[in-house]
């Protein structure tokens, strides 16, 4: 039994020492390479200016007015990200609002007269039988 405990606090302690030495050569390689895709997430096609992943089309957009002016009616020549983007309206809120006009008004109930027919027999509108 000496010799499984020994090589158990071997392994043990292999992987306390792993835990401290830190990441390996191969989990920084893949963590640089996700950063430089993060980093260089949104890049102007005219310029080749990278933006990170989390910019918003607002910043995409101020961008092409403030160093592509020209470009501004059609912004989709710097950035793809920005097909139908509307500078008037950068937050979205009034698609949202069409979008919501658009929703068909639920159906109305169907009518109630047959019910009351029902409860007047004497049966019940329920869950079902009572437990006793």
């Amino acid at each position: 039994m000496g010799k499984g405990s020994n090589v158990q606090k071997a392994t043990a302690a292999r992987e306390r020492n792993q835990k401290k030495m830190g990441k390996s050569d191969e989990e920084r390689r893949a963590a640089s390479a996700k950063a430089t895709l993060d980093a260089n997430a949104f890049i102007c096609k005219i310029c080749r200016q990278t933006f990170m992943v989390n910019a918003k089309d607002t910043l995409l957009y101020l961008h092409v007015t403030a160093r592509h002016d020209d470009k501004k009616d059609t912004p989709t020549e710097c950035f793809d990200s920005l097909v139908g983007f509307d500078p008037s309206d950068p937050e979205g809120t009034k698609a949202a609002a069409a979008k919501k006009a658009a929703i068909k008004p639920k159906k109305a109930k169907k009518d109630d007269g047959n019910l009351l027919d029902l409860l007047d027999v004497g049966l019940t509108k329920g869950k079902g039988k009572k437990k006793k």
